[in-house]
């Protein structure tokens, strides 16, 4: 009985943790939605570099409806992988140009959906038009 009372407090510990560590990257990303207007038609640079205490973990891109041969959005996400379909936090980026599908494929397959330096470097020039987070 005293072991599932320690382990019952463990884990709930650790959920709270992560609870609170979740609002807070919550609030901070909310910031740069709010501020939206400073980086719509900016390159993607500029918002990832004004990032100082978080960086995106996984990139998602989202192909259009209409021609699935374009990515007019992507989704980054602050945490690993395995935990990117759980109630995760995500910055959505609308494209200004749509991107070929093509190209955010060969990152995708390249790098399983991890945003990498190379995704940063690739990404960087793309011109922002709307920015949307949510949980």
């Amino acid at each position: 009985m005293k072991n599932i009372l320690k382990i019952t407090t463990v884990l709930l510990l650790v959920f709270s943790i992560k609870s609170f560590a979740q609002i807070d990257t919550l609030n901070y990303l909310k910031q740069f939605e709010i501020n939206k207007a400073n980086y719509i038609g900016q390159p993607l640079s500029k918002l990832l570099n004004d990032m100082t205490q978080i960086q995106p973990k996984t990139i998602w891109s989202n192909p259009n409806l209409k021609n699935r041969n374009q990515t007019m959005s992507s989704d980054f996400n602050f945490c690993d992988k395995e935990f990117s379909f759980y109630n995760t936090i995500t910055l959505g980026i609308t494209w200004q140009t749509p991107i070929p599908r093509s190209e955010t494929l060969h990152y995708e397959d390249l790098n399983d959906f991890y945003f990498t330096p190379a995704e940063r470097f690739f990404y960087g020039n793309k011109i922002i038009q709307d920015i949307v987070v949510y949980r």
